[in-house]
Order: structure tokens, then C-alpha cells, then sequence
């Protein structure tokens, strides 16, 4: 790996989530190529920290799928794998439904002010960053008052990876994404949890399809 990088971190809470971000976006947008290896000390080096937030990134990036760990050769970026995409957004289709209707019950006025806020700031988005930390937070949002911790960390999980980098990946995904956000967003003002719950099941797995298809 001999090319100079050029990744950018984001404003996150901490080094090393800043640093697993910057890296998975480089990866996901095709900065490095399928079977590449990654070497730390020039991740580091590219990236202003120490090596320490590079391998724990790398080793947070391999439990998604972006990257696998050899011996004696490091991380190599993995190809985008359509089952590893199948298995992901089928899990997360009927996990967020679940965590949905469990949470939209409980959701209060000041979720709602948060959520239409959001919604708005995606509508109005002119950049995809803006849009992917504004979707991401819906999301989170949406299923913040359920209280099954589990199926809470199991969701946190799946959302790392393809699903945060989704509108960089297809053509077209803010603006549908936008309108399906918009009617999740009126059924629960509406207090209709299983209408909510229904439309994001619906809203992942569109998205997982597409995903999909366009790897084909």
C-alpha cells in the first residue's frame, strides 16, 4: 500500500470511533481495493494517531465484514460480499421492526421534535454526510424507548458497515429514503406502532434489495 491516503475524520466522540469511521468510509467508497492489505503504520501515519487506535479499529472493521485479519500478513479488505449484504439487512428487517413496536409506545413529544426535526434536515440536506449522521440518528430515534438491551446491541452491530454509507453506494437513496422517512415519521405522530414498525421493515429491506442488485 504505497499510495498516499487521503481519509478524513469525522467530528465523533472519541479517537478510535473517529478513526474506525474514517477507515470504514474509505473503505466502503472503494479507497482501497478488494484483497489490499492495510498496513497500520501508514494508517497511522496518514491518519495523525498511534497505531493502538488503528488495530482496535481494524479489529472492530473485521466483525463487520470489511476486513479479515491473516497472520503474518495483517488486515486485507474483503470484497462486498452479497450474502454477508442478505444476511445483514434481513436481520436488521425484522430486528428494527421488533425494536420499533416496542419503542413507539413509549415515545414522547420531545422524540417526535427530534424526529421531525431530523426528517427536516434530511429533506433539506446538500451534502451526503449531512444526511448519513442525520439517518443514522433517526434510526436510533426511532428505537430508543425500547428497553430489551439485547436486541438493542444487536442492531448496533448490524448498523455498522454497509448500511451507514448506504446514499454514497446508490443512486437515487436520499431522495426515496427521504419519502419512506417521511411516512415512518407520521405514523408514529400518529401513535401507530405497527404501522411504524411495518414501514421501516419495509424501508430496510427496499434498501437491502437495491444494495444487492447493484452489486450484481
Amino acid at each position: 500500500m504505497s499510495k498516499k491516503l487521503n481519509l478524513k475524520i469525522e467530528d465523533r466522540n472519541t479517537l478510535q470511533l473517529k478513526v474506525c469511521n474514517a477507515l470504514r468510509k474509505a473503505i466502503l467508497q472503494g479507497e482501497f481495493e478488494p484483497g489490499e492489505r492495510l498496513i497500520q503504520s501508514e494508517l497511522a501515519e496518514s491518519l495523525n494517531v498511534s497505531r493502538m487506535p488503528i488495530r482496535e479499529s481494524l479489529r472492530i472493521l473485521e466483525t463487520e465484514g470489511l476486513v479479515k485479519l491473516e497472520p503474518h500478513r495483517g488486515a486485507i479488505v474483503k470484497p462486498m460480499n452479497v450474502e454477508d449484504i442478505k444476511e445483514i439487512y434481513e436481520l436488521r428487517t425484522n430486528l428494527e421492526k421488533l425494536a420499533v413496536q416496542l419503542s413507539v409506545p413509549k415515545i414522547n413529544k420531545e422524540d417526535i421534535r427530534q424526529l421531525e426535526n431530523l426528517v427536516e434536515k434530511m429533506e433539506n440536506a446538500d451534502d451526503p454526510d449531512i444526511f448519513i449522521d442525520a439517518n443514522i440518528t433517526f434510526h436510533h430515534v426511532l428505537i430508543k424507548r425500547c428497553t430489551w438491551s439485547r436486541l438493542l446491541s444487536f442492531i448496533e452491530t448490524l448498523w455498522n458497515g454497509f448500511p451507514q454509507h448506504t446514499p454514497t453506494l446508490l443512486p437515487g437513496q436520499i431522495d426515496e429514503s427521504n419519502r419512506e422517512h417521511r411516512q415512518i415519521l407520521e405514523a408514529v405522530i400518529d401513535g401507530d406502532a405497527d404501522k411504524a414498525a411495518e414501514l421501516i421493515s419495509d424501508h430496510i429491506k427496499r434498501t437491502g434489495k437495491a444494495l444487492v442488485e447493484s452489486r450484481g
